[in-house]
């Protein structure tokens, strides 16, 4: 039961922008947000190799990876039937090829390629993927990259269409360093910086005492 005045519950998820004309081209939603999202930031700091003046300095944003597991699950989708013809029909295959399209190029792409390979094309460029968006509140808009993609189906329909999976999903988030100022991806990037800044500067910070030191050594 929802009681009117509770809070909508919004859901994690991922947008691909199409890289020609910048609109949103697919949202997939997260079926059930994951109870914990890992998240690991490496500094890019100067090699130890490096003269002294440089130890404190940095060669641009930390590089962040983003770790959850999702489940997806059609049960309730198959208690109505008449109103889920697409989950009686292929359970949750619609769902996970929507994920697995994530680290494929397009069957038309890779058609095309061959076809430039076969007429002696000299220089092929690599197939160019939508920029994905990973969307975890308004605070948390990040471009990545989708690093690994793990699926674990559980159960199935008597056709063996999945009928409930668990999906394991690694992302690299793409900064400045991998983008550039210019592209899209690069300004969405700046935004979430910019955003975390402003975070930071509103922490209340601690007094020295605290910590038991009257002053530093």
């Amino acid at each position: 039961m929802t009681f009117p005045n509770s809070p909508r519950l919004l859901k994690g998820g991922l947008v691909l922008v199409n890289p020609e004309s910048q609109t949103p081209e697919r949202v997939i939603a997260l079926q059930y947000n994951p109870d914990t999202v890992t998240r690991t930031l490496a500094p890019q700091a100067i090699p130890d190799a490096a003269d002294r003046s440089s130890a404190l300095r940095l060669k641009g944003p930390a590089v962040e990876t983003i770790k959850l597991t999702a489940e997806i699950d059609a049960t309730d989708r198959l208690e109505f039937p008449d109103l889920n013809a697409p989950a009686v029909e292929s359970g949750i295959h619609r769902d996970l090829a929507a994920l697995e399209m994530l680290v494929h190029p397009r069957s038309d792409q890779l058609i095309t390629n061959n076809t430039l390979a076969n007429l002696g094309t000299l220089e092929i460029a690599p197939i160019e993927t939508p920029l994905t968006l990973f969307v975890w509140s308004k605070l948390r808009i990040v471009p990545v990259r989708v690093t690994d993609l793990s699926i674990t189906e559980e159960a199935f329909d008597p056709a063996l269409n999945p009928i409930r999976a668990k999906v394991s999903l690694g992302m690299r988030v793409l900064n400045i360093n991998d983008l550039g100022f210019d592209h899209r991806g690069g300004n969405i990037f700046m935004a979430y910086l910019r955003a975390k800044e402003q975070l930071a500067g509103a922490f209340r910070s601690g007094d020295l005492s605290t910590l038991g030191l009257g002053r530093l050594p």
